[in-house]
């Protein structure tokens, strides 16, 4: 299948829909067990790619619903050298399951292709740490030699495009970037926040930008916020600056909760999908250059297509 002619960039004319909180649906509401949080495993069992499935199938749905485009996204945020070995995979694991969970997306996505929509299939990759605490900090070089197996594993599937999920520092998205760079594959980097909308480590939002702009001679295509409820970085937001015109999708948390809270959880908070909804309304007139719009813990399909709606309108 050749490459989407479309695909996300800030200021762009069409909308694109990604998914919501894949490990946190298919464990509340699948009743699945995700050892480290991994679902990259469900690929090697046809059971597990039922449930994913039947999990992603319902976005692609909406997206062709409401006329969006949506970004398809693997579920590889685990399936990098560390987290990998945790749950079993050497190397050559890992190269052969993110290449399958490429051509899993393009399985999936061939019915919303033949309906007209544009499609992106992404590779996504995880941090090294934790996506809450940046426990470890990387220097682009080392964050490079890192991630660069599992990149050059999504470039030589043909994926359309790689992404950078729950990154806490600059350091390893700017590594992740020249990764994507030297495999000839297009990225997009998605910052997590905490409540005062500053990066784990302390970072305000757009100096992180700006760092990884500067790291990487701007490689990275757009810029998302994701796995905080948008009342976490309204403000930052809302504070000027031309670094908010490469921020081209929000993937917010259902959850008002900060992420200590989240994780001494131990039942899923799903917030209130119209409220969010609301909460993403009000985003729009920072971020007039965002197109993409999805969610991240605690979300599902209501709650993007609720915060669809809102940025819609």
């Amino acid at each position: 299948m050749p490459a989407p002619t479309v695909l996300p960039r800030p200021a762009g004319d069409r909308l694109f829909v990604t998914d919501g909180g894949l490990e946190t649906s298919l464990i509340f509401h699948q009743g699945l067990e995700l050892p480290d949080f991994a679902a990259f495993p469900l690929l090697d069992r046809e059971a597990g790619r039922a449930a994913l499935r039947s999990y992603f199938e319902p976005y692609l749905r909406l997206a062709v619903e409401r006329r969006a485009g949506v970004v398809l996204d693997t579920p590889t945020w685990r399936a990098n050298r560390d987290w990998g070995a945790r749950v079993g995979y050497d190397a050559a694991a890992l190269d052969r399951v993110n290449r399958e969970a490429v051509a899993f997306a393009r399985e999936l996505a061939a019915g919303a292709v033949a309906a007209g929509t544009a499609v992106v299939v992404d590779g996504v990759v995880g941090p090294r740490g934790d996506g809450y605490d940046p426990a470890t900090l990387l220097v682009p070089e080392d964050a490079e030699r890192y991630h660069a197996p599992q990149v050059a594993s999504f470039a030589a599937a043909g994926a359309d495009l790689v992404t950078a999920i729950t990154m806490t520092h600059a350091g390893e998205a700017a590594g992740i970037a020249r990764a994507a760079a030297a495999h000839g594959i297009p990225v997009a980097i998605s910052f997590t926040v905490e409540t005062d909308g500053r990066l784990p480590d302390g970072t305000a939002l757009g100096d992180a930008i700006a760092s990884v702009d500067a790291a990487t001679d701007a490689e990275p295509a757009y810029y998302l916020v994701n796995c905080a409820h948008p009342t976490h970085f309204a403000a930052e937001l809302a504070g000027a600056g031309a670094w908010r015109e490469r921020v081209a999708g929000i993937r917010a948390n259902a959850s008002v909760k900060s992420h200590a809270e989240l994780d001494a959880a131990e039942e899923l908070d799903e917030g209130d999908p119209a409220d969010l909804g609301c909460h993403y309304g009000l985003l729009r007139e920072h971020l007039p250059h965002a197109t993409v719009v999805g969610g991240c813990c605690g979300t599902d399909v209501r709650h993007v297509a609720a915060a669809l709606r809102a940025w819609e309108a």
